[in-house]
């Protein structure tokens, strides 16, 4: 299947002939390696490994990381045009397996790990010889971080971790775990629950630490997601990641980083559902024309096409006020709710445009719907996003 670079080739003034070059790097990689043979993937349930370490070998697993463990040490903004440009693939699950590893678990990494640790672990990850996942999310604490309830105690050398943590991607297959756990256990009762929760680095093959089951999704077919389970899981007291009761801060920062990136990917999901459509209802013949002769049909699209472009100019502005480093928790607020529900907005319509093919499990359409879904409820559900955006409201 082709790849589009980007159907909407609308100029922005943030966007460099060096973000231009990546952007086509991408797409020749994904139309290579990914779009022929990924339909494999969706059956097997995970994204083989040779295939992340040839994008660590291309680079694209490093892109913000510090050049001196083989990162490129680029801009947020290049970041969020990498994002963007493999999110023009059209399938979900590949997408989201890099983009936890690089923009959700790895960056905890990057940004807390002792030097130990960094010379320990990060060369590798940026190699795609580790994998790496995030491990925050439990089953009565999703959006709602405070609550958790996975509990480490100190006992000599090392930290005991005791929990369950759900809808953890890369749970099955990965090799690396950044696990939030409290560590200040009476703060979870108090009018302070974000405080003394903590980070923890645990390697596949802890004891203690296994995989509960894996999950079946609507979704994401070719990310594995899994329930992690911790039972006395013993960790090294130096697998400690950044301080001591600093966690909730550190995920809270990663945030933005990881909102900015879903919406990438919806914004490059809604180019490549648009540009399906349109190859479809412009050949398609029905009742003396094609349906793009339809007047409902061209200008239901060319709004779509409209709402994309302004989105995907939000998302560069979100990506230059990071590299700027201002604070920008409502702008990528507003950007997370809005692609997450514009990109289902998108497919659906797209989706019925196909009419009765698009329904079929052998079209790219019926795939980018069922991807899209999530991208309105994972890293911060609309009205949580919505939330965000109100609570900055003010003169």
């Amino acid at each position: 299947m082709r790849v589009a670079i980007q159907r909407m080739a609308a100029e922005s003034v943030y966007i460099t002939p060096e973000h231009e070059a990546l952007r086509q790097q991408v797409a020749r990689f994904l139309a290579r390696e990914v779009e022929p043979v990924a339909e494999a993937w969706e059956e097997q349930g995970y994204v083989p490994r040779e295939v992340l370490r040839k994008m660590g070998a291309a680079g694209f697993l490093g892109v913000t990381a510090p050049p001196e463990y083989g990162g490129a040490g680029a801009d947020a903004l290049t970041n969020v045009v990498f994002a963007e440009a493999l999110s023009q693939s059209t399938f979900g699950g590949f997408v989201v397996t890099v983009l936890v590893h690089t923009d959700m678990a790895g960056p905890h990494l990057v940004h807390a790990g002792s030097k130990a640790q960094l010379d320990r672990y990060l060369r590798r990850c940026i190699a795609g010889e580790l994998v790496t996942a995030i491990a925050v999310t439990e089953p009565d604490a999703g959006s709602d971080v405070a609550a958790m309830r996975t509990r480490a105690r100190r006992d000599g050398g090392h930290w005991v971790l005791d929990g369950t943590k759900m809808f953890i991607t890369n749970g099955v297959h990965g090799d690396l775990y950044f696990v939030a756990a409290r560590t200040e256990p009476e703060a979870a009762s108090s009018s302070r629950r974000s405080r003394g929760i903590s980070m923890f680095i645990v390697e596949k093959g802890t004891p203690g630490f296994r995989v509960g089951r894996a999950l079946k999704k609507q979704g994401w077919l070719s990310s594995d997601t899994a329930e992690l389970v911790f039972e006395d899981c013993r960790v090294p007291a130096e697998n400690l990641l950044g301080e001591e009761n600093g966690g909730f801060y550190a995920i809270m920062r990663n945030f933005q980083n990881e909102r900015v990136v879903l919406g990438a990917m919806a914004v490059g999901h809604a180019t490549q559902a648009i540009r399906l459509a349109l190859e479809h209802v412009t050949t398609r013949k029905a009742f003396g024309g094609t349906l793009f002769d339809k007047q409902a049909i061209r200008q239901r699209l060319a709004m779509l096409e409209a709402k994309t472009l302004a989105t995907r100019q939000l998302l560069y502005h979100c990506g230059w006020l990071m590299s700027q480093g201002r604070d920008c928790v409502r702008e990528v607020s507003m950007l997370k709710a809005f692609a997450g529900e514009l990109v289902n907005e998108v497919t659906y319509t797209c989706q019925q445009f196909h009419g009765g093919m698009g329904y079929m499990r052998e079209t790219a359409i019926e795939r980018l719907v069922r991807d899209a879904r999530i991208l309105s409820i994972g890293g911060g559900a609309t009205e949580v996003m919505l939330d965000e955006v109100a609570k900055r409201f003010g003169p």
